[in-house]
């Protein structure tokens, strides 16, 4: 696929690179798109309810493109907010939390860059 024509993200996700348009990733393709370690990753999933990937035969994951943003805000929460799992816990079940934009955002900036892809291929 070709670059997409604004690869310069600076709304704080960090400089990730952009989700391509899959419907399934493995756990190694999501570290690589999350910038976490496939064993944090595990490790978020036993700690937050709210990313639970699919799982098939031999226990492998299978992430999908929610679960990948989810992964990136849970990143933020963490990293770059420094929450605590359980203040990351609370912020993600909405307890007390104020809506995140942050996410809204994210995806509307990658809608962006998929559709300018688009364009290229038409365009070819």
């Amino acid at each position: 696929m070709p670059e997409p024509i604004d690869s310069a993200e600076d709304s704080g996700d960090g400089g990730l690179p952009p989700i391509p348009g899959k419907r399934y990733f493995t756990i190694g393709e999501v570290s690589e798109l999350c910038g976490v370690k496939p064993h944090v990753l595990r490790y978020w999933e036993q700690e937050l309810p709210q990313l639970s990937p699919v799982k098939r035969r031999g226990n492998r994951r299978y992430y999908q493109r929610h679960d990948v943003l989810l992964i990136r805000q849970i990143r933020n929460l963490l990293y770059d907010q420094g929450f605590t799992i359980g203040g990351a816990r609370q912020q993600l079940s909405g307890e007390g939390a104020k809506h995140d934009l942050n996410q809204t955002h994210q995806v509307l900036r990658q809608m962006r860059l998929e559709l300018e892809e688009i364009l290229q291929i038409l365009r070819r």
